[in-house]
This record gives structure tokens, sequence and C-alpha cells, in this order.
């Protein structure tokens, strides 16, 4: 064991004293003189700061803008839909009213007997026949118009004030 202590403290003597060598430091003590004997650049000045002014807000003792009393003055009271229409709640849903009506595809149409049927298709791939006066879409949508290349309906929609109001929609050959 203590062979091995006299091995280290000679290995390290040795090592600390390659290291106390100035030889290799020459070209960094030039680098640096170099470095600290150049000019600096020119630092462009601070932008001017423009002062702050103040806002006194004194319309604290004004009534607020946003109370119900101020929002409802000097207008008309909004009208309850009272338009009459509504859609037959009592009428049998067609198999179309059960799908959204963006979800429903018009894939062509048919002539039988002078009578223009839409090929519509559901999302299961299943192809319904409709024609004039039928119902689709969830919205109560009835059919108005078949042409070569669209199905137009109508659909009765809320309105946003208790009543309902009807709403022109249609579905374009795929």
């Amino acid at each position: 064991m203590r062979g091995w202590n006299w091995m280290i403290l000679t290995l390290a003597t040795v090592l600390l004293a390659g290291c106390s060598g100035s030889g290799g430091m020459t070209d960094l003590h030039q680098w640096v003189r170099n470095v600290e004997s150049r000019h600096g650049g020119r630092i462009a000045p601070l932008p001017k700061i423009v002062p702050y002014h103040k806002f006194a807000f004194t319309a604290g003792d004004l009534p607020s803008p946003f109370s119900p009393a101020r929002l409802t003055a000097g207008t008309k009271p909004l009208p309850v839909g009272n338009s009459g229409l509504h859609p037959d709640f009592k009428r049998p849903k067609g198999p179309l009213e059960a799908y959204p009506l963006d979800s429903l595809k018009m894939v062509g149409t048919l002539q039988i007997k002078g009578r223009t049927w839409a090929l519509i298709q559901v999302p299961d791939g299943t192809i319904f026949p409709v024609h004039k006066g039928d119902y689709m879409g969830m919205n109560y949508g009835r059919i108005v118009r078949i042409g070569n290349a669209e199905v137009n309906l109508v659909e009765i929609v809320p309105d946003g004030m208790g009543g309902w109001m009807k709403h022109p929609a249609s579905l374009a050959l795929k």
C-alpha cells in the first residue's frame, strides 16, 4: 500500500510541474492583448422616451353603461315569435329526417311517368328515392323543387325569439 502512495504522489508532482510552464500560454496572452487593443464599435443612442400622460376617469358618479335600464332605454321591445309558422309535429317523420342535411348526398335523378324523383344516399350507403313534397333533414325540410343537379327544399328553423322561420336549403348532385 505504501508503494502506491509514493507512485501517486510522484505522478501528481510531474503533472503539476508540466502545467506550470508558460511556454504553451504565449499565444493566448498575445490573443488577449490583440482583442484588448481593438477599438469598439459605435453604439446607437437610445430612443427618446415619450412621457406617459395620466388620464383621470371622472365618470364614477354617472350610471353604468351596462345597466339593463340603460340597454333597453329608447329601444323597441323585441318581437316574440308569433308568425304562426311552426312545423307539423303530428306528421309521421320520413326515413331521411333522421339524418342531418349535410350528411345526405344526391346521387342522381329518375323520371317515372312524368314525375321527377331524386336519389338520396344516406351515410350507410342506402339510397332513397324522394319527390317534391317529401321531407328530409333534421330541420323539417320539405322538398320544393327537384332539378337535374340539385334538390331545393325549405326548412323550418327556430328564429331565436320563440318562433319559427323558413330557411331555404339545397342538396347538390355529387
